[in-house]
């Protein structure tokens, strides 16, 4: 069985499961008395996302890059995702004619399933223009559709080490086909499974690589992909010509399940500062502008009473400042997220959460992202298993906690001396379960940790800790809470006084070097403080302190082994702009003995590493304005001013500059 024909079952299977629901919604409605049909009309403009699967080849010799799959064999494209937009127009005789656009985005490369060769092909995108021919079966449509398609190959010439030399691109014209089903879920939204085949012709690219000079790159795609598209018109899920639109109600919108989206672009800059030297992981003392940009999906499905699945798709794309390097206590929230020129698609959240009632209080749990809507009660057990971020459970902050919305500094939104596990985004593997109580809750989890530091690759080898105890309260009527949590992890990392020992025994040798001689499986282990007070229904004040022992090597989040964050929240209401935010407040960042003296002797850290170090606390003051413009958009100016960048007091103080448009529905 091929790897394409394994990923069509899977998809068929689960397609199979969002048309029974679409079944359920489609029930007959009650008119006039009667017990009527009403038939789905397709008529309508239509934007949409997809997720999905491809393989194929760009030809022989062409040494193709595989990229990351997660549950399917890496490929040459692995997950996918994108945007479509569209136009259909439903004939009187059911004929459904339309037009349809998209871009497709690849994965990450996996670098372990990549064959090692002195270059790598990949490709950036695939878009596509297509006309779309089916027939309506009232609310579901088979269909073929076939048109233009274009992409753009890269070829990138790599040294031993890996390291990229000299990228090359060119785009390719050339014709896709395929075929597909969709089916109205309510009058908004269908699903849809397609098939594509997709032939992009070749190109030639000039390596001057020796005897290798040319090489012919000619892809050839197998897609398949599961899609969601929105109609924008509202009356076309009607038949007015067989019932009177005042006399058919709307479809119901189903309880089983939900699709809400995000978008945050983030463009950030700092003007030059004092910097006598730098090295190899410093913020550049010239100044730089950089931007990131995360598209989500959250797709929710309520499998059973108390059991529910969620699945996260996300596109990202851009850089931190210096590709994320430079500050411990990183200016940019989504920054860790970015590293690539063209949008990357990975699945980032999959996780299966079940919810056991414990009987008496009950509460409403309102829509949203990764939340469906009803009640459950306030006494419960909850098990979640799959892959997440570990700030989605632990460490929750009302007033600093989402980079999205309030604090951009990770030392602000995060206790951040806590080396959270997580693979290059920010997430991982694991298990939780919560005990909640009305005024207290009980939270552990066990996770995986990365092969090494500063590896995409997670592993359940050894694997991370974490308990975590809420306290909740009311003073003077309002709500206030306490989180203190303790952690350990353990994975592959070096020792720092053992690397600088090895160094002073033997001044030949090179820091970073001994220390990668010193890496064996080794502990981590600290604790978070964490607590928030409202004072009026507007006006919050919250803060934080977290510690680790700081003997080894940072493993997955940052450079910093104590912390201590504070600030304060405000909401416009005594501007007559209740929905605005205004926030204030600083960190102070430090590292033990043992950290600093490796970095002093020209070590490079997970994100710092100045090849010197005249050490001081790295001190980070921010404010924000958070402007709402309409219910589903924000737009953000913020300031950072950070001393003593990377706890170096010969360089800086750096001044970071951030605006950002967040939408979500």
């Amino acid at each position: 069985m091929t790897r394409v024909h394994t990923v069509v079952i899977f998809a068929l299977v689960a397609f199979g499961s969002v048309a029974a629901h679409a079944a359920d919604s489609a029930a007959p409605l009650p008119v006039r008395g009667k017990a009527l049909q009403p038939k789905y009309r397709w008529t309508g403009l239509y934007f949409g996302g997809h997720f999905g699967y491809g393989g194929g080849s760009f030809g022989s010799g062409a040494n193709p890059a595989h990229n990351e799959s997660v549950i399917f064999p890496s490929s040459v494209t692995g997950l996918i995702g994108g945007y479509q937009v569209g136009y259909n127009q439903q004939l009187p005789n059911n004929v459904v004619l339309g037009i349809e656009g998209d871009m497709t985005f690849l994965s990450p490369i996996n670098v372990n399933a990549t064959a090692d060769a002195p270059f790598n092909t990949t490709l950036n995108y695939v878009a596509t223009v297509r006309g779309r021919a089916g027939y309506a079966f009232d609310n579901f449509v088979p269909y073929v559709t076939g048109g233009l398609a274009v992409g753009q190959s890269k070829i990138e010439a790599l040294d031993g080490n890996g390291a990229v030399l000299s990228p090359k691109q060119h785009t390719h014209v050339g014709w896709t086909a395929g075929a597909g089903v969709e089916v109205a879920l309510d009058r908004h939204w269908s699903a849809k499974l397609e098939y594509n085949y997709v032939d992009l012709g070749a190109q030639t690219f000039s390596l001057d690589q020796g005897l290798l000079s040319t090489i012919a790159v000619d892809p050839k795609l197998h897609v398949v992909k599961l899609g969601v598209n929105y109609k924008l018109d509202n009356t076309a899920s009607r038949s007015e010509e067989t019932f009177p639109a005042m006399t058919v109600p709307d479809a119901p919108e189903s309880k089983n399940w939900n699709i809400h989206g995000q978008t945050t672009f983030i463009l950030q800059g700092y003007p030059g500062f004092r910097s006598p030297y730098q090295g190899a992981n410093s913020l550049p003392g010239g100044g730089m502008t950089r931007e990131t940009w995360t598209n989500t999906a959250f797709l929710g499905w309520r499998l059973w009473d108390g059991g529910e699945f969620y699945f996260n798709p996300e596109l990202a794309q851009g850089f931190g400042l210096n590709s994320t390097l430079g500050l411990a206590g990183f200016s940019n929230g989504e920054a860790q997220k970015g590293g690539a020129p063209y949008p990357r698609l990975r699945a980032q959240r999959y996780f299966f959460r079940q919810t056991f009632g414990l009987g008496g209080e009950q509460e409403n749990v309102e829509d949203g992202p990764n939340q469906l809507a009803g009640k459950r009660d306030i006494d419960r057990v909850t098990l979640t298993v799959g892959r997440f971020a570990i700030g989605d459970i632990f460490d929750a902050n009302t007033y600093a906690h989402d980079p999205r919305a309030d604090f951009q500094n990770w030392a602000m939104w995060s206790s951040v001396a806590y080396d959270f596990p997580a693979d290059l985004p920010g997430f991982t593997r694991g298990v939780v379960v919560e005990l909640n109580r009305k005024m207290w809750a009980l939270r552990g989890g066990w996770f995986q940790v990365p092969e090494a530091p500063n590896s995409d690759a997670l592993t359940f080898k050894t694997g991370g800790g974490l308990l975590e105890y809420e306290q909740r309260w009311e003073l003077l009527s309002q709500p206030g809470r306490l989180r203190v949590g303790a952690f350990w992890n353990r994975g592959n990392t070096g020792s720092y006084r053992q690397a600088v020992t090895a160094v002073t025994i033997d001044p030949a040798l090179d820091i970073n070097g001994a220390i990668l001689g010193t890496r064996g499986q080794r502990n981590k282990y600290g604790f978070y403080v964490n607590g928030e007070q409202a004072i009026t229904k507007d006006l919050g004040v919250f803060g934080r302190f977290s510690w680790n022992d700081g003997q080894n090597e940072i493993l997955s989040f940052t450079d910093v082994d104590r912390s201590i964050s504070g600030g304060v929240s405000l909401k416009g209401t005594a501007w007559k702009r209740p929905d605005d935010t205004i926030g204030f407040g600083g960190a102070i960042n430090g590292l033990s003995e043992a950290h600093r003296n490796f970095l002093a002797a020209g070590g490079l850290g997970l994100l710092i590493g100045d090849g010197a170090l005249n050490y001081r606390e790295e001190k980070i003051i921010e404010t924000y304005y958070a402007y709402k413009i309409d219910k589903t958009s924000t737009l953000t100016a913020d300031y950072q001013f950070i001393d003593n960048p990377a706890y170096n007091a010969d360089r800086g103080p750096a001044h970071v500059f951030t605006g950002r448009f967040h939408a979500e529905f």
